[in-house]
């Protein structure tokens, strides 16, 4: 009887996730949350965070009973998230889930962020509500893992995206770039920034590739764009850039003896300057992912190109690697790789992937992996 008690507690949960990725692209900086309210196999009301400012899952939850014409009475609330129990924009969650006569919550993790963590709970086991917490936790915790590591640790969640040649290669020896992959793989590659608050690329990759890096119309749905970031040390940034062209806000980070009359040009043209320190000789990507944290950016996607891929990965500091191969072969000593750098000096030095996926997209392949950052 308790594991069929589980296995309904499972699949319920496991509903408040599904509609929680509902978010994706839209709730950030918050977290993605979704909420089911049931009562034995019957939902009664169901709910996701879909923006800033507009009402929390459990909130949209509970309204949904009451439309339906339902009560919440003696009924079971779903999470993936503790509940909020402070005031920011909109009014405590726990207050509307004790009004509403819910007798029991389950929910997968607690909340992060220092004004919740845990206190939603007290709250409402102090209100005589049932709260059992850790069911899903893991997939939960995926699902929120860039508000997870923002809260924690004050850095966003890095994810470093790549697209090859069958030889590791991303533009060839005269540094050509276009296309390496099929434009159904930069189709799904585009969908990776509906994920991330900000992208960021090196210089390099600004100047042989002058990309746009925004949203594209197929998310034109999404709240706000991209923050779109470039690592620039000595601010070579062309004042003619798609980059600064594009409507949309642009960080430069540079070295502190970069230019002043080039600081000067870029910031009349709307781009935001952000000195960083060196260090080992090159800018401090720690203190930049501090920054991007401060302005609470929780996902960060990393486009390159290989020299950029190389400082994240030798300081450890990405978590998660997208790579595209493509069914072709561009060889040569010079053709330029995926990851530059000085390069491991042994294979026991090679840095690992965890919870490795394979995937299908167009005629290459997608590989994606856990990285030891973060």
């Amino acid at each position: 009887m308790r594991a069929d008690s589980e296995r309904h507690d499972e699949r319920m949960l496991g509903r408040a996730l599904a509609l929680a990725s509902l978010g994706i692209g839209s709730a950030a900086p918050n977290p993605l949350v979704g909420a089911v309210v049931a009562r034995g196999e019957r939902i009664l009301g169901q709910g996701f965070h879909v923006r800033p400012g507009e009402r929390h899952a459990e909130a949209v939850a509970l309204d949904d009973v009451t439309h339906r014409g339902e009560t919440a009475l003696g009924a079971t609330l779903y999470t993936n998230l503790e509940p909020c129990c402070h005031v920011g924009r909109t009014p405590p969650c726990v207050d509307a889930i004790a009004r509403s006569g819910i007798s029991r919550i389950v929910a997968a993790m607690r909340d992060p962020n220092p004004k919740v963590d845990g206190k939603g709970f007290r709250a409402l086991r102090s209100r005589g509500i049932q709260v059992e917490v850790g069911l899903l936790r893991v997939q939960a915790m995926r699902l929120n893992e860039g508000f997870v590591k923002l809260n924690r640790l004050g850095v966003p969640f890095v994810t470093l995206k790549g697209a090859m040649s069958l030889d590791g290669r991303i533009a060839t020896r005269s540094g050509e770039s276009k296309w390496i992959t099929s434009a159904d793989v930069r189709r799904h590659a585009r969908l990776l920034r509906k994920e991330n608050e900000a992208v960021l690329v090196g210089i390099d990759t600004v100047l042989a590739d002058n990309p746009r890096l925004d949203r594209r119309p197929e998310n034109r749905q999404l709240p706000s764009a991209l923050l779109r970031v470039v690592v620039d040390s000595s601010l070579r940034l062309p004042r003619d850039s798609r980059l600064i062209r594009v409507p949309g806000a642009v960080v430069v980070f540079c070295a502190s003896n970069a230019p002043g009359s080039r600081r000067r040009l870029l910031e009349s043209l709307g781009v935001e300057v952000v000195e960083l320190p060196r260090h080992e000789g090159r800018l401090d990507l720690e203190a930049a992912l501090k920054w991007l944290g401060a302005r609470g950016v929780s996902r960060l996607l990393v486009e390159g190109g290989g020299e950029t891929h190389a400082s994240f990965l030798e300081r450890g500091l990405a978590d998660r690697l997208v790579l595209y191969v493509a069914p072709r072969i561009l060889g040569g000593r010079d053709a330029r790789p995926l990851v530059g750098g000085d390069g491991a000096r042994s294979v026991t030095e090679a840095i690992p992937l965890r919870r490795v996926r394979w995937a299908r997209v167009g005629d290459a392949w997608m590989i994606e992996g856990s990285l030891g950052g973060g």
